[in-house]
């Protein structure tokens, strides 16, 4: 399947060691035999990765699935349902949002939503039409904190909308004797998916989590495994230089060994939203023990590429993004590698490829690319600042550093030593090279209003500051940037953005609300970010408004 092409640059030595050494261990071999020793010769480690593997089969389990997912669509779509909504995180969420925005129609019936945010505006939301609804809770584990709060909420307003059986409208995507595998039968909920357990989240987009969605979506489900078995197939040659998979791990992984850990994603318009799902796999997989590599989605094409960068140019028959930024990324000696997709319902071998790809750059990196470590010291920082929530009625929150027009800015220790008596004005000339920024905003995602100038000022510091930049939204980055913003390098710059809630909505069974759940993991995130000696700032804003993000740009000292 030569589908793909590289115009390695100056890493073409890098290149040609990283292909002889994985052919030398033979690597695809190893895959596909699940040979963990590939990754660790750490007896705890491969029992760990041994347990990660299942993947690699999830063509041939959802095959076998099928009929009980067709059976699953066909009882929704003759039930009166006017939504179908996905509770989920992480893994658990954002291959089926690649799926609704790639294929989704508004008009369709029942129309396909998702819900990967606490923040009470967005739950409102999505449980609008509650009484109409059916809603899908997805959770690996299935005692993650967001989907369950979301799932209490969406019973209560069930129940008040007068349904006597509120669990004829829940569905169950986990794992086996998960608590919520228990609860999903107790309660004898719509109907119940069980994954394979040795699969990890965000390596599940072509398993239950991600498939029962896109049916329900109207994804072409023949075309798409077909395409995926295609794939696996030629992921399973022996030669690196000719396998999809382990050609793009090697380009990455090469690339990040010579200190270019930052992988932009030039994507056309319509595939954009694939990035997202990219992000949380490279970020996740890759960001761990001081190393990683920086998923670059969505980032203006007028940002400058410089010696840290490579880049992935993806092709969908035949149409790319702009190429004249392609043409600059050249001109400025950035490795490229070219993937051109045939049409889109192959996204699912486009799944498979960055999977097997992620799974060789773990192996060059030396790392393990199926756990995320430091995922939990903002869960484990969460939990604290909310039981204390519990007893003291308030979250505690550190005295700001500095208030302006009632911005304020409060700055990690590592920030401050660095800043001094300086403040937001100089808080960005942390930025050296190597460097990127991210900016972390609790508001609902994607909202029409606010998204646009959070892109302006992402946009502008890629452009004034000539560094990669991430934007992401809490909670929804915590399951996916979040493992590399702490667990990678020390190359980050991170502005955390929170405003208050408007019109907070309680978390039933809870003594806390949906705002202070989300206030909490912004803190508990801050927390961490602050503990692995990381520059950053909790800018808190007094409203949610367009005018407040712009008066925060301008503290920054960004234009856009």
């Amino acid at each position: 399947m030569t589908d793909f092409s590289i115009e390695p640059g100056g890493i073409t030595s890098a290149l040609d060691t990283v292909f002889s050494q994985l052919d030398g261990d033979r690597f695809a071999d190893a895959l596909w035999t699940r040979r963990a020793s590939a990754w660790s010769n750490d007896y705890p480690i491969q029992q760990a990765i041994a347990n990660r593997l299942g993947w690699l089969d999830a063509v041939d389990f959802i095959t076998e699935q099928l009929p009980h997912i067709h059976a699953f669509t066909q009882r929704v779509r003759a039930g009166a349902f006017t939504d179908v909504v996905l509770f989920g995180m992480g893994g658990s969420s954002l291959a089926p949002e690649v799926f609704r925005r790639l294929f989704g129609r508004e008009d369709a019936q029942p129309r396909f939503r998702m819900l990967d945010s606490t923040d009470p505006a967005a739950v409102r939301d999505a449980l609008g039409r509650a009484g109409t609804s059916l809603f899908i809770v997805a959770s690996k584990s299935g005692t993650t904190i967001e989907p369950n709060s979301m799932a209490a909420a969406a019973r209560r307003r069930v129940e008040a909308a007068g349904v006597k059986d509120w669990a004829s409208r829940f569905v169950a995507i986990t794992d086996d004797h998960t608590e919520l595998h228990r609860r999903a039968l107790n309660d004898a909920f719509f109907d119940v998916f069980i994954n394979p357990s040795d699969i990890g989240g965000r390596y599940s987009a072509l398993t239950l989590f991600g498939i029962v969605p896109a049916a329900l979506i109207g994804v072409p489900l023949p075309a798409l495994l077909d395409g995926t078995r295609r794939m696996a197939d030629a992921c399973r040659a022996a030669d690196s230089r000719t396998n999809p998979g382990l050609a793009l791990g090697a380009f990455m992984g090469a690339a990040a060994r010579l200190g270019r850990d930052k992988l932009t994603l030039v994507l056309p318009p319509r595939l954009e939203p694939f990035g997202l799902w990219i992000e949380q796999l490279i970020a996740e997989s890759t960001g761990k023990q001081g190393k990683g590599i920086v998923p670059i989605a969505g980032e203006t094409t007028s940002a400058t590429t410089g010696g840290d960068r490579i880049a992935v140019v993806v092709r969908l028959d035949g149409v790319g993004t702009d190429d004249s930024a392609v043409d600059r990324m050249r001109a400025a000696g950035t490795p490229i590698m070219t993937i051109h997709m045939p049409r889109l319902d192959t996204l699912g071998a486009e799944f498979f490829r960055w999977e097997v790809a992620t799974a060789a750059a773990g192996r060059l990196l030396e790392i393990n690319p199926f756990d995320e470590p430091n995922v939990q010291q903002a869960k484990d920082a969460t939990r604290a600042l909310l039981d204390a929530y519990t007893t003291r009625g308030e979250l505690p929150r550190s005295a700001p550093d500095a208030t302006h027009d009632g911005i304020e800015a409060t700055f990690s220790t590592a920030a401050r030593t660095r800043l001094g008596s300086h403040g937001l004005d100089q808080f960005l000339d942390q930025l050296g090279q190597g460097d990127y920024f991210a900016l972390l905003a609790y508001v609902p995602p994607d909202d029409p209003v606010l998204d646009p100038v959070l892109r302006d000022i992402r946009n502008g510091v890629a452009v004034q500051k000539r560094c990669a930049t991430m934007l992401g939204y809490g909670p929804r980055y915590l399951h996916s940037t979040g493992q590399l913003h702490k667990g990678g390098a020390n190359n980050g710059v991170f502005v955390v953005v929170t405003a208050p809630a408007e019109g907070d909505l309680p978390v039933p069974d809870a003594p806390y609300s949906f705002g202070v759940l989300e206030m909490a993991q912004a803190l508990g995130d801050f927390q961490a970010l602050d503990r692995a000696n990381r520059r950053a700032v909790h800018v808190h804003l007094p409203d949610r408004t367009p005018a407040s993000l712009a008066r925060l740009a301008q503290l920054l000292r960004i234009s856009h």
